[in-house]
């Protein structure tokens, strides 16, 4: 078992992708919206979501290549829209993670409540240490903070619930109106938008190029349903945080940053007492640090690989111009766009939703075509749910857009 521990890492950096605005964000404010009553909404997107994100790992340790490899091998045309949705969405969403990070840092540090400055610091930040340690880097810190954030989450909520005087209520609810619009939010990323499968599949190759041995399919499906659990976990106490302490309470989550991150870190004071207030707003602050690290570096990884299918330049790197080209646009949207984070937010997870089926179908048809070996390909059960997962997709998908 210490032997399949020491091994975990891209499971880790998708759990730390994933642990951010879905779980600090959209699961917290879903239990101070609704209490309890949309643990079937999260359960049910983890569940069907599952496959098509273990396709990643799947298809890239069953084949050595990743996911856009395998877009390009289906259609070259699959990969042009991909890389068209891509340029449309990244900018937002690191844009989003980002800024959740700044209002945390400005109420945790206080050195300025100037949510601009904060961003376009972290983002430089980010990318220097991206430039300087690339994955090896990466590969060590998320161990820690998901260590760290753990920990403090399951201690918060563990709280909360003894010190809880109200009678718990499980009852379960279909928000209507302004209600489904957080709905589709909430389903778009949790627990993370599906292209970071694609993301997932170029971390296992790079896992593989710092491994003395080998990595085996089952090694590497164990690493990614370590992280792909945990993810559950933590937004089950998120979740569990807004329920216990703010549901019933009639206090709304702002849409300021800084004002949003006194809220979130006063749900674990209130349940872990003023004392904690430091490790927990550092826990808070590093969860999003992960994620906007992570996404900072998958995107330009992503966009690079793609580049050079899409123009035959597999032996040129476009690493470097993709992080400078997104640290350049978030910035731009910093500066210019940037007014509320909360609409940053709902614009990108509805993004999300919106191209969820068309991630599930490509990495569905990829893993069951005859790119992929035999051998490795899912198994009935699997293919099972791959297909009750693309129909809860399409169909939730569709009853958003006929519901506007």
């Amino acid at each position: 078992m210490l032997n399949k521990l020491s091994k975990l890492g891209p499971g880790l950096l998708f759990a730390g992708a994933a642990i951010g605005v879905s779980h600090l964000v959209q699961s917290t404010r879903a239990g101070a919206d609704f209490g309890w009553g949309l643990v079937w909404a999260l359960l049910l997107i983890n569940l069907f979501k599952y496959p098509f994100f273990q396709y990643g790992p799947r298809y890239a340790q069953a084949t050595g290549e990743t996911l856009l490899d395998g877009y390009y091998k289906l259609g070259k045309g699959y990969l042009w829209t991909y890389f068209i949705l891509n340029i449309g969405t990244m900018f937002t969403i690191q844009s989003a993670v980002t800024v959740v990070t700044a209002g945390i840092a400005s109420k945790l540090f206080g050195i300025t409540e100037d949510i601009v400055t904060w961003s376009i610091v972290i983002t430089i930040l980010c990318g220097t240490l991206l430039l300087l340690g690339k994955y090896s880097w990466l590969d060590k810190l998320i161990k820690v903070i998901m260590s760290v954030l753990a920990v403090s989450s399951i201690l918060a909520v563990s709280f909360a619930f003894f010190k809880n005087e109200q009678a718990l209520t499980f009852n379960q609810v279909f928000p209507d109106q302004t209600g489904l619009l957080f709905l589709i939010a909430f389903l778009g990323w949790m627990p993370a938008p599906l292209d970071i499968s694609i993301w997932h599949s170029i971390w296992t190759l790079e896992k593989n190029k710092t491994n003395p041995k080998e990595t085996s399919l089952k090694e590497s499906l164990f690493d990614f349903n370590v992280g792909y659990i945990s993810t559950v976990i933590l937004a089950l106490c998120f979740l569990g945080l807004g329920a216990l302490v703010m549901f019933g309470t009639g206090v709304e989550f702002s849409n300021q940053g800084g004002i949003f991150a006194g809220q979130l870190i006063q749900l674990y004071t209130s349940s872990l007492g003023d004392a904690a207030y430091g490790i927990i707003g550092i826990a808070a602050f590093t969860t999003m640090l992960s994620t906007t690290l992570t996404t900072l570096d998958a995107s330009p990884r992503a966009m690079s690989k793609t580049i050079q299918l899409l123009f035959n330049q597999e032996g040129t790197q476009y690493y470097t111009f993709w992080l400078l080209i997104l640290a350049i646009g978030t910035g731009c949207i910093f500066i210019f766009l940037l007014s509320e984070m909360g609409q940053l937010v709902r614009i990108a997870t509805v993004l999300s939703f919106i191209t969820a089926p068309l991630y599930a179908f490509l990495n569905y048809r990829l893993v069951i075509s005859n790119q992929m070996p035999k051998k490795h390909q899912p198994k009935r059960g699997l293919r099972l749910l791959s297909v009750m997962g693309l129909l809860f997709l399409s169909g939730f998908t569709l009853f958003y857009l006929f519901s506007l």
